[in-house]
């Protein structure tokens, strides 16, 4: 997958990082010039210098056509700037914006901007969903890696699909946060049914991590 980062320091490190592990074509711009850089020498890749906001710099990375553009600026504003000019004038199919004002969550989401999230983490782990080929399974490590949270899609085989929650007999350690049933968000209760194409957050401690993605993935 071809994906834009632009702007952010250390987040925009840490997630050239993950994404370079995944092999996608990269193109990094940022226009603090010392960062741009420390970026492209600790991954080894080139970094554009410039703003991200002016079209002729997204023009001069050949960022056209790209699948992904994250915009990781600390200004929202920028941030907001950069999706739009990358959607309406380059192609880029799908905008993910950090934002450090929560409030502007869905206010960028109503003016265009695909993907709008305030957290780096979870930032990171929703590029590489939207980045991905596969349905792959993602894990997010908190509080010191005492708790972990897994986000996992469930297939049509799967062995859980169409039960009730009350009336799966899980692992121990284990809750289901939050389903993603597009375009809905649910907060699931024990009498709710698990579909196909489900996305299910799960919350779990490390030592029940593989038992869990077992469990889930258990075919009919």
């Amino acid at each position: 997958m071809k994906i834009v980062i632009t702007g952010g320091k250390h987040e925009a490190d840490f997630i050239v990082k993950m994404l370079k592990e995944e092999h996608h074509q990269l193109i990094v711009i940022n226009q603090d010039i010392e960062f741009a850089e420390y970026i492209s020498t600790n991954n080894d890749i080139p970094v554009f210098p410039g703003d991200p906001t002016k079209a002729y710099v997204l023009s001069d990375a050949e960022a056209d056509n790209a699948d992904v553009l994250l915009a990781l600026s600390d200004s929202d504003t920028d941030n907001y700037i950069t999706c739009i000019t990358a959607k309406k004038q380059f192609n880029i199919k799908r905008t993910v914006s950090k934002v450090k004002n929560p409030k502007n969550v869905e206010l960028f989401k109503k003016l265009g901007v695909d993907s709008v999230i305030s957290s780096t983490y979870l930032l990171a782990q929703t590029i590489l969903n939207e980045s991905s080929v596969e349905n792959i399974i993602k894990t997010l490590s908190i509080e010191d890696e005492k708790v972990v949270m897994l986000e996992m899609g469930v297939e049509e085989n799967y062995s859980l699909v169409n039960k009730r929650i009350m009336d799966i007999s899980f692992p121990k350690n284990i809750n289901i946060s939050c389903i993603f049933r597009d375009p809905h968000v649910i907060i699931p209760k024990g009498d709710t049914v698990i579909k196909a194409l489900d996305k299910l957050i799960i919350i779990s401690t490390p030592t029940e991590q593989d038992e869990i993605i077992d469990f889930i993935k258990k075919k009919r």
